[in-house]
């Protein structure tokens, strides 16, 4: 089920107040020695904007009951963002600090973070401060009500209408036509997830901005609330058209894994055993050609054809036995369930 909010502040009532512990904390109401929330961003070349954002992120997340920590994974960065990060990381309890030895892409950088991330909640956001930090609270409130995983929607986009706005909007429509979960905004990437939820998501190419449709394939319930987007004021955008290309072969990738991931067969057979049957079809009315009628079929594209049809037939069988071995051996080497349990109710000896 996908909702949206249109009003992405905390109730005021849970302002200053000792209850939000049960509202931002999923996991129970009591606060605990174990950090609750581990918050996500990827940095590249954003020397600028750090201690900016750094600042922010604390304001934003002061009510916040539980401890919390901030994961900040630079991504080869080249202007000095290194250098400053290390000194800010020892300069501040809450932050750590993951230097990569290149620059991996946002994709890896936010893998990075997952795996380090020590929280029961992740909240991940760009390092660029058009994410509001103070919206970080609502996405956990909404998260507590039962969800998976909550995206933010940047209702009032400060971007560039031709070149940014338009590609997203197209591409936001394709992909919930094609993988099912309709979200307004797929590239926003500030998002707060079940710990649990990405510990079972492995991360290639640039799959981050599908995280909700792979969510949404585990079984996970995902939703939307509308989050503040403010113009970028340091650096320059790492985004453009260039990467539009491989935003749609992943979204091949994501479409495929929604539908066939565990029964390859079903689309490699299918394919196969059409095109062996209209090759198969092909050469029967060719021979009856050449033996009925007594006409030569040598010199006829259709014979041709035939052959081809057959053979691409047999080709795509094959793939599919292949797909099949190797989506066996991708689950039981690592004796990964085709399955999620949600819950258990009763049933159990004290």
């Amino acid at each position: 089920m996908v909702t949206s909010l249109s009003d992405a502040k905390v109730p005021s009532a849970l302002k200053h107040n000792p209850a939000l512990a049960a509202v931002t904390n999923p996991y129970g109401n009591q606060a605990s020695s174990q950090i609750a929330l581990s918050i996500v961003i990827p940095i590249y070349n954003e020397v600028d904007t750090l201690p900016h954002l750094i600042k922010r992120v604390e304001q934003g997340v002061a009510d916040y009951p539980d401890r919390y920590e901030i994961i900040c994974v630079d991504d080869g960065s080249q202007d000095g963002s290194t250098d400053l990060l290390r000194q800010l990381a020892a300069n501040h309890n809450h932050l750590q600090a993951i230097i990569l030895r290149r620059n991996y892409g946002q994709t890896a950088a936010m893998a990075a973070g997952f795996e380090n991330a020590q929280g029961q909640v992740i909240v991940t956001l760009d390092g660029d401060l058009q994410n509001d930090p103070q919206d970080i609270l609502p996405l956990l409130a909404k998260l507590s009500e039962g969800y998976d995983l909550v995206s933010g929607w940047r209702k009032n986009r400060q971007d560039a209408a031709l070149t940014r706005l338009l590609p997203s909007k197209i591409a936001n429509f394709i992909i919930g036509k094609v993988t099912g979960v309709k979200l307004h905004d797929y590239g926003c990437s500030l998002k707060a997830y079940r710990a649990e939820l990405v510990a079972d998501m492995k991360l290639y190419g640039e799959l981050h901005r599908f995280l909700p449709a792979l969510a949404f394939i585990e079984g996970a319930k995902v939703t939307e609330v509308a989050v503040r987007h403010h113009a970028r004021k340091h650096g320059k955008s790492k985004y453009g058209l260039g990467r539009t290309f491989r935003v749609l072969m992943d979204l091949f990738t994501v479409s495929f894994m929604k539908t066939f991931l565990t029964r390859p067969m079903h689309v490699f057979g299918s394919l196969g055993m059409a095109s062996i049957g209209a090759g198969s079809v092909l050469g029967l009315y060719l021979g009856f050609v050449r033996i009925v009628l007594q006409q030569g079929i040598g010199d006829r594209p259709l014979l041709l054809l035939a052959v081809v049809l057959f053979l691409a037939g047999v080709q795509l069988f094959c793939v599919g036995l292949l797909a099949e071995l190797l989506m066996r051996t991708y689950h039981e080497s690592q004796n990964k369930p085709i399955y999620r349990v949600r819950e258990r109710v009763g049933g159990r000896l004290i």
